[in-house]
């Protein structure tokens, strides 16, 4: 069993920055590829981006392409998700996933283990 804990959410103005972070105990945390999704109230998760198992590969969203940056520390078994430029249709609570597979990266289905979720707010 893999737990993620998400922190870092928090309210910002538009064209404001945050970094979520997504820590886990787990010591097979480098075997996993990982992926950072979100959801607004009354709309269905969706993908923002993703990472491979050593940080060598990433993908975004193109509404993200840019604007955010996926990264991760092996070593302290920990994502990151640096979001620059917020806008306000950024504002959803946000999702850090796990996978054992990277083919599936963009699908909510293809991730083994969730985090409990952080609330992100951009006011315009």
């Amino acid at each position: 069993q893999v737990q993620l804990v998400e922190s870092g959410g928090g309210l910002v103005q538009a064209g404001g920055s945050l970094r979520l972070s997504c820590a886990t105990s787990a010591r097979s945390f480098s075997s996993y590829a990982m992926g950072w999704f979100r959801q607004a109230p009354g709309k269905e998760r969706e993908f923002v981006a993703a990472i491979s198992w050593r940080g060598t590969s990433t993908y975004y969203a193109d509404s993200v392409k840019g604007r955010f940056t996926i990264s991760r520390d092996n070593a302290k078994n920990t994502v990151y998700l640096q979001m620059n430029s917020l806008k306000p249709e950024d504002t959803a609570v946000y999702y850090c996933a796990a996978s054992q597979s990277w083919v599936s990266k963009t699908v909510a289905g293809g991730y083994d283990y969730w985090g409990q979720g952080t609330q992100v707010t951009v006011s315009s």
